[in-house]
C-alpha cells in the first residue's frame, strides 16, 4: 500500500471512528484478529475497537480527535492525535466532572495482507487527563 493511501486510512481512526463516532468505519480498517497494544485491554479486532472508542465516547460526547503528525513507511503508519471533550459520564471508574479535557494519544499501525489493520498499538498521556479530571493531583499540588 503506498504510503499516502495508508495516511489516508489511519486518518479515518481520528475522523470518522473517534470524531464522528461512526463505529461501523472499524469494520473497514480492523482485520477480525487484530491485536490491540494499549495501556488498558482492548478486545480483538474490530469489535475490541469499537467497544472502546463506544466507552470514550460515552464519557466525550463531544469528543474531537485532530491529526497533528503522521508518517508512513512500508506496512506501518503513526500518527499523533490531540483529543478533546467534556467529560459527561464516568470512565473507567472517573466519575463525570463536566469539565473539558484534551491530551495526547499515539498508536503505529501495522497492515497486514489483506489491506486492513492486524496490528495497533496506542498509548495516551493518561495522567494529564485524570489530572484535568480532577482525579489525580496536579504538579503543583505533589509535595
Amino acid at each position: 500500500m503506498p504510503p499516502d493511501e495508508l495516511k489516508v486510512r489511519a486518518r479515518r481512526i481520528a475522523e470518522e471512528l473517534l470524531t464522528q463516532g461512526d463505529l461501523h468505519v472499524a469494520d473497514q480498517l480492523f482485520a477480525p484478529a487484530c491485536h490491540h497494544h494499549a495501556p488498558r485491554p482492548i478486545a480483538s479486532g474490530a469489535y475490541g475497537m469499537k467497544r472502546w472508542v463506544a466507552a470514550l465516547r460515552r464519557a466525550f460526547p463531544d469528543l474531537r480527535a485532530i491529526v497533528e503528525d503522521e508518517v508512513a513507511e512500508g506496512n506501518r503508519a503513526a500518527q499523533r492525535l490531540t483529543l478533546g471533550g467534556t467529560h459527561t459520564a464516568a470512565l473507567e471508574g472517573v466519575p463525570p466532572s463536566g469539565r473539558r479535557a484534551t491530551w495526547v494519544l499515539v498508536e503505529m499501525l501495522r497492515v497486514g495482507p489483506d489491506g486492513m489493520f492486524a496490528e495497533h498499538w496506542c498509548i495516551w498521556d493518561e495522567l494529564s487527563l485524570l489530572r484535568q479530571l480532577g482525579a489525580a493531583p496536579t504538579a503543583a499540588e505533589l509535595p
